[in-house]
């Protein structure tokens, strides 16, 4: 069973926007740190944006600031990641992780949990 789950991915044109949620199947992500990565075919997955335990904290890459944000809900066990004015570049499947670390790194070797992943696709 597949301890994290991503939703929210698609097809949208250029310019639009989508927002994927990272919830957990069973446990609670409360005291887990949670990333979203990306990977295209080819590449190795990307670190996007990651968020501490409580909120307090996020990095958003360089690549996709200020476009994309993450937040987290705590209560309803979810982490969103806004996308917006999306490009083709942005195409990939789209994976949420899930870490205990107190000193990760929001890199992929420090993320234990994986979602299947979700795939977004920017096209016109």
């Amino acid at each position: 069973q597949v301890p994290l789950v991503e939703s929210g991915g698609g097809l949208v044109q250029p310019g639009g926007s989508l927002r994927l949620s990272c919830t957990a199947s069973g446990f609670t992500l409360e005291n887990n740190a949670i990333g979203w990565f990306r990977q295209v075919p080819g590449k190795e997955r990307e670190p996007i944006a990651c968020i501490n335990s409580d909120g307090e904290y996020s990095y958003v890459a360089d690549s996709v600031k200020p476009r994309f944000t993450i937040s987290r809900n705590n209560r309803q066990n979810t982490i969103d990641l806004q996308m917006n004015n999306l490009k083709p570049e942005d195409t990939a499947v789209y994976y949420c992780a899930s870490t205990s670390k107190p000193d990760y790194v929001c890199r992929v070797g420090y993320f234990t949990f994986w979602g299947q992943g979700a795939q977004v696709t920017v096209s016109s």
